[in-house]
């Protein structure tokens, strides 16, 4: 290594912190005009390895500031503060589909970031870079509590913020995959609101029984919620994705005992049997499978199986009935669920029901259907296994990922100040807009 890149320096502030919390990357004490590139590296908890690269000239100074500079190349390009984590990819040779999800709510993500002289763009591992650090990053901020939830047969995990409560709440409801999935729920604890992770379709009393739960087990969720001592009982939202906007949506127009303050609705849809169970919701999609399309790739395309919208009342939930505020998130290349078009439906619906000052529609252009948190790395098609039949499929959510990730970031911040000003705020707010980047 040649003397004068013995003392290059690299810091990244904060070293901890939260998953959604921006960083600040800086290289010192190179020569002037020196072309490095930075590099991120994790190891998944499933055992794969994900990378991101750019590269960089210092200034006159010796210097690189990721906030300020752009990149020049890399898995992405241009003033990108954030881009190291957006832009993640799983390492040439891995196994194809991956999607990068934290299981372990408990442990922080940790990411190694190094600089390497030149514009590299493989081989790291194979190299010494000058140097090196390892930064975490954290679903749970420190004092959330992670309490998992039996009584009344749920599968659940509640989230409690720090301090003393009592708190606003949600149920956060994932989609068609099942499984109980905290990371969302953990963050949102983290931002102060208690949060509910519930599995409904894999919960534990369905592996016993082979039963598929009722509509009264979302009702039994709300009802441990609203009487926990720490949680304030009148101020409870619903949050769905996919599939969990389907049961957030019948909850909130047709249940006599779930009161939402508000809810959102993320990549999802209004059709549905409106007098139908979880199952025979299920089995409504699953009879339009002829419907199902398949790209060049072999990729799955699902969102027609709800097309077209219907005009039969039966089939839709009358969100004209509403009474509480209602976010939806819209992605407007979404492959997977026909997001665009039931938003369309849902404002014209609500516009003549003369409520639609309740509904806020944030839609996001070359935006796909799997709208995480911020930073997460886009992935336009992963490995899909589906609940009802375990078919094991490629499917294909969507998204452009640059603009998928500018949409994952302002559409967290504008949930968040939704949520903030609904379970927190006066008695009843809502707003209109039809939002884009």
């Amino acid at each position: 290594m040649q003397k004068n890149l013995c003392c290059v320096k690299l810091s990244v502030q904060p070293s901890r912190g939260l998953v959604d919390e921006k960083f600040t990357i800086l290289v010192q004490n190179t020569p002037p005009g020196f072309q490095v590139t930075v590099h991120a590296l994790h190891h998944s908890e499933d055992g794969h390895d994900w990378e991101a690269f750019a590269h960089y000239t210092a200034n006159n100074t010796g210097t690189v500031n990721v906030s300020e500079d752009p990149s020049l190349g890399g898995t992405y390009s241009g003033v990108e503060q954030m881009g190291l984590l957006w832009s993640l990819r799983s390492v040439p040779g891995s196994k194809p589909w991956l999607r990068m999800r934290k299981m372990n709510v408990q442990t922080p993500m940790e990411f190694s970031i190094s600089v390497y002289q030149g514009h590299q763009t493989e081989g790291f591992t194979d190299q010494v870079p000058l140097a090196g650090v390892v930064v975490e990053r954290w679903y749970m901020a420190p004092g959330v509590r992670r309490i998992p939830i039996t009584e009344e047969g749920l599968t659940a995990t509640l989230f409690l913020p720090s301090g003393p409560g009592p708190f606003p709440a949600l149920i956060d409801l994932w989609g068609g995959g099942g499984q109980l999935v905290e990371y969302r729920s953990s963050l949102l604890a983290s931002h102060g609101i208690a949060a509910l992770a519930l599995d409904y379709l894999t919960p534990k009393i369905t592996i016993e029984t082979g039963k598929t739960v009722e509509n009264d087990y979302f009702e039994k969720a709300y009802e441990v919620l609203e009487q926990h001592p720490q949680v304030l009982g009148s101020r409870i939202a619903m949050l769905g994705l996919s599939f969990g906007t389907s049961m957030t949506l019948k909850m909130a127009v047709y249940s006599e005992v779930v009161k939402l303050r508000c809810a959102v609705c993320v990549s999802g849809s209004h059709v549905q049997p409106v007098d139908g169970s979880v199952k025979q919701t299920l089995d409504y999609f699953n009879k339009n499978a002829g419907k199902t399309r398949l790209n060049e790739e072999n990729h799955v395309i699902w969102r027609d199986l709800l097309l077209p919208i219907p005009t039969d009342p039966e089939f839709k939930v009358d969100v004209g009935r509403l009474k509480c505020p209602l976010m939806l998130v819209v992605g407007e290349d979404d492959q997977n669920w026909p997001a665009p078009e039931s938003a369309k439906d849902i404002k014209e619906m609500m516009e003549r029901a003369g409520n639609s000052h309740l509904l806020t529609v944030l839609s996001y252009p070359n935006t796909g259907h799997l709208i995480e948190p911020p930073y997460t790395p886009h992935v336009r098609a992963t490995t899909f296994v589906t609940v009802d039949s375990r078919q094991k499929v490629v499917a294909l959510w969507g998204g452009e990922m640059v603009a998928h990730s500018r949409a994952q970031e302002d559409a967290w911040r504008k949930m968040l100040v939704f949520l903030r000003e609904n379970l927190y705020g006066g008695t009843n707010p809502g707003a209109t807009s039809f939002s884009h980047l």
